[in-house]
């Protein structure tokens, strides 16, 4: 994916030290919502490419995410979603694959824009690289479920994964909506009010999710695993993200 400029924004991949470092303390400022200065690295940076998205003027990181990169569904086991979900249905996936994580903005920044140009980026790097299947965890901020139950009521009457794909519960403590809401109706401006702006881009994609909650404690987030076939996005939807990205 070579580096693009839309409007305000340019979204690059990093290519020194420097650069994966800014995207580690964006991701702690982001993530912890912590004023002291650190880093959010794990053992999977080393393994990814990591997308930056600035804003040109002043050159300030203002989104940024990381891509890992598997041949098939034989390599699923070793995506960091698989430290939380149980993916042997997905082993069977025949194409190639990307998970999509760390994806965060800059708390002090809210143009629609910078989602847009991040998709953007993704949606060229998926064209250029032949990906058939995106997917990564989608997080809810804090731990309290009873905050968005209308949300995972909805997540669960509409876009709960194909059968043959669904993932199973592996990690120790988990939030099984849709058993625990199978008789609740959404609201729907609730729901959509509570869906984190990931996700709500994943569904309105053809996106679906795991039919269950995992409680992050460390990263005081719920996240579900969250599936994109590109082929089911619909064309109208592709063609737009095409538009960003060309």
């Amino acid at each position: 994916m070579p580096a693009f400029r839309k409007g305000r924004y340019q979204a690059r991949f990093a290519t020194t030290p420097k650069d994966l470092r800014a995207a580690q303390r964006l991701r702690w400022l982001a993530f912890r919502g912590c004023a002291e200065e650190g880093l959010d690295a794990d053992a999977f940076d080393p393994r990814c490419a990591h997308v930056l998205i600035e804003e040109t003027r002043l050159g300030t990181l203002v989104c940024c995410f990381r891509i890992l990169p598997l041949q098939g569904g034989a390599e699923i086991g070793q995506s960091y979603a698989a430290q939380y979900y149980e993916l042997s249905a997905l082993a069977g996936f025949q194409g190639k694959m990307v998970e999509m994580g760390r994806f965060c903005l800059h708390p002090s920044w809210h143009d629609p824009d910078i989602l847009r140009v991040a998709w953007g980026a993704m949606t060229r790097y998926v064209d250029d690289n032949g990906v058939e299947l995106l997917f990564g965890c989608s997080s809810f901020a804090g731990i309290e479920a009873g905050a968005y139950l209308d949300a995972f009521a909805m997540l669960k009457e509409r876009h709960l994964a194909p059968r043959r794909w669904l993932p199973r519960v592996r990690a120790p403590e988990v939030f099984r909506f849709a058993r625990v809401l199978r008789r609740r109706k959404p609201d729907a401006r609730r729901a959509m009010l509570g869906m984190p702006p990931l996700l709500r881009s994943y569904l309105v994609m053809g996106g679906w999710v795991s039919d269950h909650a995992v409680v992050d404690r460390d990263m005081g987030t719920l996240h579900v695993f969250t599936g994109l076939e590109i082929r089911a996005i619909p064309p109208a939807r592709a063609r737009l993200l095409r538009g960003v990205a060309g």
